[in-house]
């Protein structure tokens, strides 16, 4: 084969052979009237499909909204968190909040003992 023959694109690397990108690559391009037809989003798909999709990554709305505070921390503990990444604030917000339950639970234990 040719190196004109291969498809149109190729960029030489590790990850996959020119054999690779050739195998997958041989869409022909899409009309001026095929991209006028295309839908973005969710509107081609059924329903439930749609709802799914729209709500993967979201987390739940809180009942309440969090206040913005400065709060200094050790670094390797706000790496931490960071290294679980998106939704790192939440995660700590309920370490804060298990905290609190903690500390709750061994006054009661204390004052009945």
């Amino acid at each position: 084969m040719k190196p004109s023959d291969h498809a149109p694109g190729y960029v030489p690397n590790a990850a996959y052979s020119q054999a690779d990108w050739d195998e997958v690559s041989d869409n022909p391009e899409l009309s001026a009237e095929q991209l006028a037809q295309m839908h973005l989003g969710s509107e081609g798909l059924p329903p439930d499909l749609a709802a799914a999709l729209d709500q993967r990554g979201r987390r739940m709305a809180s009942q309440t909204r969090g206040v913005p505070v400065s709060l200094r921390v050790d670094p390797d503990v706000l790496a931490a968190y960071k290294a679980g990444g998106p939704g790192w604030q939440a995660r700590m917000n309920e370490a804060l909040a298990a905290g609190i339950a903690r500390g709750r639970r061994r006054s009661r234990a204390v004052k009945r003992g």
